[in-house]
Order: C-alpha cells, then structure tokens, then sequence
C-alpha cells in the first residue's frame, strides 16, 4: 500500500512513494511465502537424480544445471526476505563449495513448518525461540553420528571414497571415473602440510568432443592454444615471464622522415631491426628458450625468436599469468629486456600435444610435487563440460574441507532421519510451548529423503513409512540402560535411488554413501539461522528507487534490416 494516501497510517512520516508491508504475522506469512516459492525451484534439483534447470540470464547466456548456487547466482533474487536465504546459500557456497541445495532445501522447509505453527496460534518469538533450542540438539547430534572418516589423507582409496558421494549429487553415474580423477588431481599438488592445500592449484580446461573417460590429469598447467613461433617443444628451459608487449617501444607522437635518396629508403627499417634483433639476442644470450607474453607479439619480434630457437607463446589472462609464474617460479616483468637470474623460472617440458583435434601447450614439472594439476575435460557439449566442472569443483572444496574436519556421516538421508529420531526424542522431553516448534524442526528434516525419493520416481510416503520404521527400532534404547540411553546406535538405512530391491531404501555405510560431516553441520547452521531471520521479520519498508531516466533496453527490432 502506497503511503502517499493522506488516510494512510504514517502519512506524514516517509517520503512519497515507499512501500509499507505490516501487520506481524501478516507480513511474515507473505514472507514465508516468497521464500518457499524459491525453495521449490531448487528443490527437484537435490540429489543424484536431481532434475536440471535451463536458466537464460540478462545477457541470454543459456545455463543448464542442477547446482543450485549456480542457478540462484543467475535467478537475480529481488524479494527481500527470499534475498536472505539466497545469500544464507551463498555464505556456505563460499565455506564448504558444497550443500548449497540443501541450505535452501533445509531454510523452505523449516519456515512452511514454522506458517503451520503460526496458523496454530504461537507467537513468532516462541517458534523462533524453539527453533534454535532445536539447531543446538541438531549439531549436537550430528556429532555423534560419525560411522568413518578419512585417515590417510595421502591415500587415493580413501580420497576417492569421501568425494564419491559429493560428485554423485551433481554428476550421477560418472562419480567413480570424477572422484578418482579428482583425487589424482588433488594428490600431485598436496603440500607436506595438508591444511595448506590452496583449491587454486587445481585447474579445469573443457575441450569439446570424445566422451567423459578421454578425461585425464596433466601435471601443470595447459593453455588451450599453441605457441605463436615455430618453435613448439623446450625441455629444461628457463622461462621469462612478460607482461608488456613484446615489440618495438612506439613513440605517442608521430613523426615525420624526410628521405633524400634511394639509399636511405632501403636502409630505413634496418635501424628498427637491429635493435629488435638486439633485444631478442640478449634475452637468448641470458639463457632464456621460452618467453610467456601477456600481450601482443610484434612480427619483427616473432622472426627474431623464431631465428634464435626460443618458444614464444602468448597468455592474455593475467590471472593464468600469475598462476603460471607460480608455476615456473618466475616473476612478471613490465619492461622488455633481459631478466636478472632470480626473475627467470624453470620449467621441465613444455609441449604441444593434440587433444581432440585441438592443440594445446602443456607447462609440466616432472621431478618434484608440481604447484598445479590441470584436469583436461571432454564432452559433447560446451553445457555438459560446464556442468562436469561445476561437478569438480565441489569436489576439490570438500577437499579443503577434509583437512579441516575429516569425520564422515551417513548419506542418502540417513543422516536426517537420525536427526529427526533424537530431536523429537529430546523435544518430548521439553516443557512449554518450544517443544511444538521443536518437533516441527526435528520434521522439517524430512524433506530430504522425501526429494531424494521423489526425484528416482519412488513412493515417497511408502520410502518415509519404512526409513521411520528401521530408525526408530534401531535408535530406542534397550533394556532402559542409563548408558546406552546417552549413546543410542547409529542407524545408517538410507533412500535407495536405485531401487535395485524394490524397498527404495539401502544401507549407505555398505554401499559407501558419506557425507562429510562438517559440511552438513554448516548447512543446519546456516539454514537454521536464515529461517530465524526470516520469522524475526515483522515489517518491510520499500523506499522508491532513485530517479533518473531508465537505461535504454535492448532494441526489440535489432534482427530487422
């Protein structure tokens, strides 16, 4: 409602033209509202038979994925209160690299739990005060449901085991070839000390065409282009770095030459060559056989380093500059000219191979632990090779996320319907009105089975009906010992995506389905805390966007001649 009605509450207090949304609960329910609706786009997305979105964003760049970071990255987010969960998603986007669907999926469902309580007649502040009593009882069982975990951060089986689960979620089918290929990857570049493990070292280049096994691990780095020169292959080279053009210096004012004979026209350009060739012989004489350039090449450069044997190639990112000096171990300079010893890199091999009919050059350091490992991707299209690399990276942040905390929880929902068994048992045990809310949290954790089931074409009610069924026989404790009571056995019976025995449910410690724990902690957390925030809201003030003219739009009729 528009406060520029002189009947309207206020009217004197804000400028013309804001917008003000009240009344406590009504206001919150709106905001329940928006929220949810965000949480359904994202939520057929969850797990391994997660469906994928085809996003066209502003610039119509066409985005077809399952990630949900990446899909509420291009959906540009407008209602303040659905903003607040997206950026909940983005913090353990930035923290984890992972779960960002399940922030997301986890924040939906506790705020439409939270809509029937408020329907029921409590008051915002005890749902939210049940809430985090409940989040607290969550992490604090989430502890206790460790089954595994990574000892031999050095050991591929191992590393292959914990990133399975991870790659399945995004690419489902391709997780064993994707985790053993990341584990590769990540174990050429782990530091003595794995806390130090940077995810920058890891890089990704797509080349259309072949099939996802043609996917391989190239110690170094690989840029998709060959040299400039003719010159395509140097091994023990040292390697200066440039990030200045590589050509003569031209002068910012133009000059006029006045010839008087025919002589001196044929003699013109030999000054400027001389002093090319000058250039060019004292960087061969320093011991330099490759140049990096991160600019242009002049012609009369090329010839001359062509003429003296020395590899030239051009990379115009500087940040892959930098990644490559890191590389080499040399240091970029902005003036053409001999480097001193200490600025020159070394480097191994540099070569140019054919990988699927494109050519790329490879930086390799064979003797020692490389500083970078690039995983070359195949596929048939450029959409499915950005969805395989999204897929990758997730699984080298869990790696950094494993030198951290290296504990392992059950998948494929089991571990929410261990949280669900030991909130509600805590919130029984709870006096007041905070255990309704509690209870509606310990159910929120539901949806995740529920999705998972829903999304392999399961009964999700006949799936739920036997997963209560198998935890809550496994977690009662028996013969009413004080002991047993404080440590109940994990149940690990999870949703089989597979179905491969009609029950739609598995073991997931047998099948080798885990979760990494501390990600799934971060996720309750940040869900937990965006829904909060959510329900504390009682009152949104929309200020008129600043004047000024709209920006021209693009032109509709552009295609007409």
């Amino acid at each position: 409602m528009s406060l520029s009605i002189p009947s309207a509450p206020n009217s004197g207090l804000f400028k013309q033209g804001y917008q003000n949304h009240d009344a406590e609960d009504g206001a919150v329910l709106r905001n329940i509202d928006a929220c949810r609706t965000i949480a359904s786009t994202v939520s057929t997305s969850l797990g391994p038979y997660g469906r994928n979105k085809i996003v066209i964003n502003h610039l119509q760049k066409l985005i077809l994925t399952s990630d949900a970071a990446t899909i509420l990255r291009e959906l540009e987010v407008v209602h303040p209160a659905a903003k607040l969960l997206v950026m909940a998603c983005q913090q353990q986007e930035a923290e984890m690299g992972d779960a960002t669907n399940l922030v997301m999926v986890l924040a939906g469902e506790l705020l439409k739990k939270a809509e029937e309580l408020l329907r029921m007649g409590l008051k915002t502040s005890d749902v939210v005060g049940g809430y985090e009593r409940a989040g607290t009882v969550a992490l604090k069982a989430l502890e206790d449901l460790e089954i595994d975990r990574v000892d031999d951060l050095r050991s591929h089986d191992d590393l292959s085991r914990a990133l399975r689960t991870v790659i399945a979620s995004k690419q489902s089918g391709a997780e064993d070839f994707l985790a053993s290929l990341v584990a590769e990857a990540v174990l050429a570049v782990l530091p003595k000390n794995p806390v130090n493990f940077n995810i920058d070292n890891i890089r990704v280049v797509k080349i259309m065409g072949g099939s996802l096994p043609q996917s391989r691990v190239v110690k170094g780095m690989v840029f998709g282009r060959e040299p400039d020169g003719s010159v395509k292959k140097a091994s023990r080279a040292k390697v200066g770095v440039y990030s200045c053009p590589i050509d003569i210096s031209q002068t910012e004012t133009k000059g006029t030459v006045l010839l008087h004979n025919a002589k001196e026209m044929l003699d013109f350009t030999k000054g400027e060559e001389a002093q090319v060739e000058q250039i060019v012989k004292e960087l061969h004489d320093s011991g330099l056989r490759v140049v990096v350039a991160g600019s242009t090449i002049g012609e009369l450069a090329l010839h001359y380093l062509n003429r003296y044997g020395i590899l030239v190639i051009k990379v115009l990112s500087k940040f892959e500059l930098r990644r490559l000096c890191r590389v080499v171990g040399a240091t970029p300079l902005a003036r053409l000219g001999a480097p001193m010893p200490d600025e020159m890199g070394n480097v191994d091999v540099v070569e140019t191979l054919e990988i699927g009919g494109d050519r790329v050059t490879v930086f390799r350091q064979e003797n020692e632990a490389t500083r970078t490992a690039t995983l070359v991707l195949r596929g048939a299209t450029q959409n499915a090779l950005d969805d395989i690399e999204r897929a990758v990276d997730d699984g080298v942040n869990v790696v950094k996320a494993i030198t951290k905390d290296a504990r392992l929880v059950p998948g494929a929902g089991a571990a929410e319907m261990q949280i669900i068994e030991r909130v509600s048992r805590v919130a029984e045990r709870t006096q007041g009105l905070a255990q309704y809310s509690m209870k509606k949290f310990a159910e929120a954790f539901e949806v995740v089975p529920r999705v998972l089931a829903e999304s392999a074409g399961l009964d999700a009610t006949a799936v739920l009906g036997r997963l209560y069924t198998a935890h809550s026989h496994q977690t009662t404790p028996s013969s009413g010992k004080k002991d047993k009571e404080q440590q109940p056995e994990v149940c690990t019976v999870g949703v089989d995506v597979e179905n491969e025995d009609g029950t739609g449910t598995l073991d997931a410690e047998d099948e080798g389905i885990l979760d990494l724990m501390v990600t799934k902690s971060w996720a309750i957390k940040l869900a937990g805390e965006a829904a909060r925030t959510v329900l504390s809201v009682d009152q949104i003030i929309v200020a008129r966007q600043a004047g000024g003219p709209k920006p021209p739009g693009p032109n509709p009729n552009w295609d007409e001649d």
